[in-house]
């Protein structure tokens, strides 16, 4: 968490504390302890509710980021099939053709990726995947071993321009302002609820009512970091252009 999230749920908590407080002084326990058995059974119903919307929100949101995670291994990877093949390639295409895959590697590793935070991406990257595809049905297949390198080059191609366009699709992936609401104001009525009980005990009442708070405002806050799948402490990191650039073999003489 970050210190701005730690300080949210300082600020809920303690807001949480000051209203128990007052609402102790204007209407005491014993006055609120008649309707615990009606409050008990309301409050069940809100919590499961809740909870039910709760857990799908962050099932949902933990399949986006494992979605764009193995997007980028299945990207890396269409690649990393044409870079092998562009070795098998004489010069001058393979080499070129081995040099402009290198280059969308680290575009997309160095250029792009902090761009995708931001919800953007480079355009040098997009032209670099031009320059593949150019190179790629430049291939003049020479016999039958250089025609099945050709038929394998644009297959590995159509899949890495794919899985480049689905993960730039995930670039923007986040949850609905509507549910953003829902969860929200969901939150704001399972915590207030708590407050209908009259309890005689005020520290064990404060206790559970911060702990609830506590569960809610980090359950919200773990959705936000998960909210985008290449931002937050959760982001999706180019580990699979760095593996694919970190065992490269020698280049060739």
């Amino acid at each position: 968490m970050s210190s701005a999230d730690i300080g949210i749920t300082v600020i809920v908590l303690a807001l949480l504390a000051v209203a128990l407080k007052l609402l102790q002084r204007w209407v005491p326990h014993h006055i609120r302890e008649t309707h615990n058995d009606v409050a008990g059974f309301i409050f069940a119903a809100v919590g499961v509710l809740y909870a039910v919307l709760l857990a799908f929100v962050v099932v949902t949101v933990w399949n986006n980021n494992d979605a764009a995670r193995r997007t980028t291994f299945q990207e890396a990877d269409a690649l990393a099939d044409i870079y092998w093949i562009s070795r098998e390639l004489p010069a001058p295409l393979g080499p070129q053709l081995e040099q402009q895959t290198l280059a969308y590697a680290r575009t997309v590793e160095d250029t792009e990726w902090p761009m995708m935070a931001h919800h953007k991406s480079d355009p040098a990257a997009t032209d670099l995947v031009y320059q593949i595809r150019g190179s790629v049905f430049s291939i003049k297949p020479d016999g039958a071993a250089q025609q099945v390198l050709y038929d394998h080059a644009v297959s590995h191609l159509e899949d890495l321009a794919s899985q480049r366009r689905e993960r730039l699709n995930q670039v923007d992936d986040e949850v609905p302002a509507l549910l953003w609401v829902a969860l929200i104001v969901g939150g704001v009525l399972t915590v207030g609820f708590t407050f209908l009980f009259g309890l005689s005990n005020t520290l064990a009442h404060t206790l559970m009512i911060l702990s609830l708070g506590a569960l809610v405002v980090v359950s919200l806050l773990l959705i936000k970091e998960m909210n985008f799948p290449f931002t937050g402490v959760t982001a999706v990191k180019p580990t699979a252009f760095d593996v694919f650039l970190q065992r490269l073999p020698p280049p060739r003489t």
